[in-house]
């Protein structure tokens, strides 16, 4: 059979693959936080988790929107950024509502105290919602303003995937305070760590924007760390450090 013969076939072979590796893109990011979710929803216990990581990848999803703006990238990771978005809210909404029914005669605090020691450490997910929409439309206002320079527009997708690079940091952290990784998802971390060097390929091959493909590096390096940790802490079980700082700094958010 000639070559020529085959492109009938691999045409839609190859667009089929190119559709599947954009679905991949747009959901594979949620994916591990579905163990999580469920371990969290299950045993009434958020400890082993921090909501820092929501923190981390609102932030970062936030300014890659903005990034587009000035910066047309693929839209699969446009659509990525969305639903991340909504994932990390319903964890967030988790998280908060068993940490409070867990609480028991503590102060509650919310987002208009503006009292930076309970900063991410709020008693109700409105408060939590408050703060996502001012941080949109600050940083909304500002891109709006400098979106014609160029320098501007390079720097806020530099910082947008310098940010999710630094996701796993608070659960790294989190983990080395405790001297365990009791409570962490290690599905979620293993699906972390095959996600982003996915993603990394991706941008590689796609010939996305460089900050992409080098924070996406910088991401399976903190991946492989805390695997790292997970075998540490299971094979040479270690005392937690004592802690005499304020509640919030120590307490799993």
């Amino acid at each position: 059979m000639e070559p020529g013969g085959l492109e009938w076939l691999l045409v839609p072979m190859r667009q089929l693959v190119s559709w599947g590796a954009a679905g991949a893109m747009v959901f594979g990011g949620v994916v591990p936080y579905i163990p999580q979710y469920r371990d969290i929803r299950r045993t009434q216990n958020a400890e082993g988790f921090s909501t820092y990581v929501c923190l981390v990848l609102l932030v970062a999803n936030i300014l890659r929107i903005l990034f587009w703006f000035g910066r047309r990238f693929e839209s699969p990771l446009l659509w990525q950024s969305i639903i991340m978005i909504i994932t990390m809210l319903l964890m967030l909404k988790l998280c908060t509502e068993i940490r409070v029914s867990n609480e028991l005669n503590v102060k509650r605090r919310s987002f208009a105290d503006f009292d930076l020691n309970y900063f991410w450490h709020w008693s109700k997910f409105t408060d939590y919602v408050q703060c996502v929409l001012t941080f949109t439309g600050v940083t909304g206002y500002i891109t709006y303003l400098w979106l014609d320079s160029s320098l501007f527009v390079e720097t806020l997708g530099f910082l947008a995937v310098f940010t999710e690079a630094m996701l796993g940091v608070p659960q790294l952290y989190r983990n080395y305070q405790n001297r365990s990784t009791e409570g962490m998802s290690i599905k979620m971390v293993l699906m972390w760590t095959s996600g982003d060097t996915f993603k990394t390929v991706y941008f590689i091959l796609n010939q996305a924007p460089f900050q992409f493909s080098i924070c996406g590096l910088l991401q399976v390096f903190v991946d492989i760390a805390i695997l790292l940790q997970v075998y540490l802490y299971s094979h040479y079980p270690q005392k937690p450090v004592s802690h005499t700082a304020h509640p919030a700094s120590t307490k799993a958010l």
